[in-house]
């Protein structure tokens, strides 16, 4: 008897252990965090900011936390670099992994997904690789692009990579196959998908549990698809490209939403969104609405509650606030507020980060209206006001280009 409840003992610790994942955008990729015991109201000066950083590499890319360490990719020369940086703001280690794109945004995208104590990576020329995270030491790397004939877009690639069971997945594109399958303790190949001829998009994909099927959705140049993580399999395509504008704008950057069965896709430059909702059984989809407002940039969406909230595209530096209802689409609000940028929520709160000038607003969810609680701005850093923000045990991390802060947000 005493064997038989350490040997569950153990296999719970195992399955505990296999679930210890910090990745981009938090919680299953939602951008809703489950922190509790938050402010709702800031100081008229903002939170308390515990430490900055400001010898970052290059890069956009936002952050993932364990191991007492907190993890971020950025530009060193010709190279993607992981650097680590422990919860007292103090470097602890810096390894290039990739080689970076070297074209028109070069900067690092792609935010580290670590599982325990092994970060998993790609660059923005499409390497990907494992690294120790106590260390830093590479374990694998692969030049996935390189090998498997894929193509790029106008800004290189910006996955995160995505985790399940022994797997780790990349979307290269092109005619050879458009995703593939990597042992995560090797590197080898464990299946290539086949290829809809197609190239990929900025988007990092989305596993998700319908009807106790997994499936790993994910947008490429012109196509939202539905893989099967154990063998590659391309369930569907629907042609998202279709409700781009008159201009043929097409650049998809934000993971979708999925919640009971449906999928929201959105992406900027006037490109329509849509909702699609799943058959039961997961092999094909179906078009549900599409909406004209809110064409989000790259700053993502959140779903609280029965509506979907981000910021909409009006220029490359412009946009407004926008609320929809998650089952008609209708627009319930349509708000001015400096500018576009990322969103994030957690206890029925929006943290809007506008990308022009850097301010940080505290929202309540509330489609009724656009209310600004609390704000205040950013000061240190360069650049656009790309990166997501993340809250970890009651600290918003914010970064700006060469600059990561930790603010206290905590109740107290």
């Amino acid at each position: 008897m005493k064997i038989i409840v350490l040997s569950w003992i153990v296999i719970l610790s195992i399955q505990l252990s296999a679930q210890n994942i910090s990745e981009w955008r938090g919680p299953d990729r939602t951008g809703v965090y489950s922190e509790i015991g938050l402010l709702k109201q800031w100081p008229e000066e903002g939170p308390e900011m515990l430490w900055a950083y400001e010898d970052l590499p290059k890069g956009y890319s936002s952050v993932s936390l364990g191991n007492g360490l907190i993890y971020c990719t950025g530009k060193v020369d010709t190279m993607d670099a992981v650097i680590a940086i422990d919860k007292a703001g103090k470097f602890k280690w810096k390894t290039a992994y990739g080689r970076a794109w070297d074209a028109t945004y070069p900067e690092s995208r792609s935010t580290p997904t670590l599982e325990n104590d092994r970060l998993y990576v790609s660059s923005g020329s499409g390497d990907v690789a494992c690294l120790n995270a106590l260390d830093g030491s590479i374990i694998w790397k692969v030049e996935a692009s390189k090998t498997l004939n894929g193509t790029f877009g106008r800004w290189g690639l910006a996955e995160s990579l995505l985790i399940y069971e022994d797997k780790v997945f990349f979307t290269p594109g092109g005619k050879e196959t458009t995703m593939i399958a990597l042992d995560k303790k090797t590197g080898d190949l464990i299946w290539k998908s086949e290829s809809i001829d197609d190239a990929p998009s900025y988007t990092s994909p989305l596993l998700i549990n319908h009807h106790n099927k997994k499936i790993i959705v994910n947008t490429t140049a012109s196509y939202v698809i539905g893989v099967l993580p154990e063998n590659g399999k391309i369930l569907w395509k629907f042609n998202f490209k279709s409700y781009s504008n008159e201009k043929g704008w097409n650049n998809q950057t934000n993971t979708p939403l999925y919640y009971n069965g449906k999928l929201y896709v959105t992406s900027g430059y006037d490109h329509k969104g849509v909702m699609l909702e799943l058959s039961k059984n997961g092999n094909s989809v179906s078009f549900v609405w599409s909406d004209e407002v809110l064409d989000v940039h790259h700053g993502g969406v959140v779903k609280v509650g029965d509506y979907i909230y981000g910021a909409n595209w009006m220029g490359n530096r412009m946009g407004h606030w926008i609320c929809l209802d998650w089952e008609s689409g209708e627009m319930m609000y349509n708000e001015e507020w400096i500018n576009k940028g990322s969103i994030i929520s957690a206890e029925g709160m929006l943290y809007c980060y506008e990308e022009k000038t850097g301010n940080i607003a505290l929202v309540k969810a509330d489609p009724k209206e656009f209310k600004i609680i609390s704000s205040f701005k950013i000061n240190l850093g360069n650049g656009p006001h790309w990166s997501h923000l993340v809250i970890k045990d009651g600290i918003l991390y914010v970064r700006h280009g060469n600059a990561l802060m930790a603010f206290d947000i905590k109740e107290k």
